[in-house]
C-alpha cells in the first residue's frame, strides 16, 4: 500500500507539471491572434499566480480538513475544468477569466503535495517526484507543438491537456482511502527523521494534518528564518517561470525561428529540469540539501552566462538546457529541508507561504520582463535573470 501510494503522489505531480508550460509554448500564436501585444502572456501568469497565492496561503487550514488526499484531488480537477476552458477560449478576455479556477487549483495542491513528501519521504524522493512534475511541464510543450505543427491550433493543444487531467483527477478520486493511514507511510523515512518530525501539540503527535491550529500570517512571518525562505521561493520561481513563459519568445525574436519550433525547443527548458532532479535524487544520498541549492545556483550562472554568448539559437538553447539542471535541485531541497529547518508542526504552514511567496515571484517577475520585451528588447532575458539569481544567493547565505 505504501508503494501504491507513493506511485499516486508520482502520477499527482506529473499532473501538476502538465499545465505550467503550456502558455508560454501556445503565447506565439495566441497573441497574433487576438491582437494583443506580447507582453500581455504576463497578465495572463499574473492572474493564474494570484489564485495560487490565495490558495496556497489557506492550504494549511484546507488541509487539517480535508487531507491531503481530498485537496489534491478537487484541485486537479479544477484545474481540468480551466484547461477546458481554455479550449474554448477565443478572446483575450475568456483566457483571463479561465485564468481563476486555473490558478486556484494548483495552489493548495502544490503545497499540501510538498508538505506531505518532506515529512514522510527522504530527500531522494522529493527530487524524484518534482522530476515526475518536470516530465509533465516538459510533456505540455510538446503536445502543444504537436498540436500547431499538424495543422491545428493552440485551442486544441489545451484540449489535449485537459483530458490527460480529467483521467489523473479519476484515479486520484479512487485512490481516497489510501491516503487515511498515514503512518504506513513513515517506512520510507529513517527512525531518526520520524523523532525529528515529530512534535506535541496540545498531548498530540502530528506529521502536519489534523491536530495543531493554523497559523496566522503574522505568526508565521515571525518565525526566524521565514522571511528569508519566503525571498528565496519568490526569486527561484519568479527566475524558473520568467525563463519558462518567455524561452519561445526569445527564441522566435531574438534567434529568428519558427513559432511551432520554438515551441518544441522550449521544452528544453523544462528537460533540462527533468534530468537533473532525476539525478538530484542520486546525488542527495551523498549531498545534503544546502550543497544541493548552491550547486543548483552555480549551474544556473553557467547557463545564463551562455545565453548571453553571441554564438546562435543552439548555443541559447544549451544556455536554457543549464538553467532547467541548475533550477533542478533547488525547489526539492528547500521544500525537504522545511519540516527539520522549522518543526514539523509548523512545516505545512511555512511551506503554504514559501509557495505564496513563490507564486507572488510567478506573478511578478514574468510580466515585468514582458515590459522589457516590450520598451527595450527579449534579449535582456539572460540579464534579468541573472538580477534574479543574485537575490536568491544572498537570501540563501542568510537563510
Amino acid at each position: 500500500m505504501v508503494n501504491l501510494l507513493l506511485a499516486i503522489i508520482y502520477i499527482s505531480f506529473i499532473s501538476l507539471g502538465l499545465p505550467d508550460s503550456l502558455l508560454g509554448a501556445a503565447w506565439p500564436s495566441i497573441y497574433g491572434e487576438f491582437g494583443v501585444p506580447v507582453s500581455f502572456a504576463g497578465i495572463v501568469s499574473m492572474i493564474i499566480a494570484l489564485g495560487t497565492i490565495v490558495s496556497s496561503l489557506q492550504s494549511d487550514r484546507l488541509t487539517k480538513w480535508l487531507g491531503t488526499g481530498k485537496v489534491t484531488a478537487i484541485s486537479v480537477a479544477l484545474t481540468a475544468a480551466a484547461l477546458f476552458g481554455f479550449s474554448v477560449s477565443n478572446s483575450f478576455l475568456m483566457l483571463c477569466l479561465w485564468a481563476i479556477p486555473y490558478g486556484l487549483g494548483a495552489g493548495s495542491v502544490d503545497a499540501s503535495l510538498n508538505n506531505y513528501v518532506a515529512l514522510h519521504y527522504k530527500s531522494r524522493h522529493m527530487s524524484w517526484l518534482h522530476c515526475m512534475w518536470g516530465i509533465g511541464a516538459s510533456a505540455g510543450p510538446y503536445i502543444m507543438g504537436f498540436a500547431l505543427s499538424g495543422g491545428r491550433s493552440w485551442n486544441m493543444g489545451y484540449c489535449y491537456i485537459g483530458i490527460i487531467q480529467i483521467v489523473l483527477t479519476a484515479i486520484l478520486f479512487l485512490s481516497l482511502p489510501l491516503w487515511k493511514n498515514r503512518n504506513a507511510q513513515t517506512e520510507e523515512i529513517d527512525s531518526v527523521d520520524i523523532i525529528e518530525n515529530e512534535k506535541e501539540i496540545d498531548g498530540s503527535k502530528t506529521r502536519g494534518e489534523g491536530f495543531s491550529k493554523p497559523l496566522t500570517l503574522k505568526e508565521i512571518i515571525r518565525i526566524p528564518g521565514a522571511k528569508q525562505a519566503m525571498i528565496m521561493f519568490f526569486c527561484y520561481c519568479g527566475l524558473e517561470q520568467t525563463a519558462g513563459l518567455w524561452a519561445s519568445s526569445y527564441l522566435v525574436i531574438h534567434n529568428g525561428i519558427s513559432a511551432s519550433k520554438a515551441a518544441n525547443l522550449a521544452s528544453l527548458f523544462f528537460i533540462g529540469i527533468t534530468v537533473g532532479r532525476a539525478l538530484s535524487g542520486f546525488l542527495t544520498m551523498k549531498l545534503n540539501d544546502t550543497k544541493m541549492i548552491k550547486l543548483g545556483q552555480f549551474i544556473i550562472a553557467l547557463g545564463i552566462v551562455t545565453m548571453l554568448l553571441p554564438l546562435g539559437s543552439t548555443v541559447s538553447m544549451i544556455g536554457l538546457v543549464l538553467i532547467g539542471l541548475g533550477c533542478a535541485p533547488i525547489y526539492p531541497c528547500i521544500i525537504h529541508s522545511t519540516p527539520k529547518r522549522f518543526g514539523a508542526d509548523k512545516s505545512q504552514a511555512i511551506i503554504g507561504v514559501q509557495m505564496a511567496s513563490a507564486y507572488v515571484g510567478t506573478c511578478l517577475a514574468p510580466p515585468f520582463f514582458g515590459l522589457i520585451a516590450d520598451h527595450i528588447n527579449v534579449m535582456w532575458l539572460p540579464v534579468y535573470l541573472f538580477v534574479i539569481l543574485v537575490v536568491m544567493f544572498l537570501m540563501h547565505k542568510e537563510y
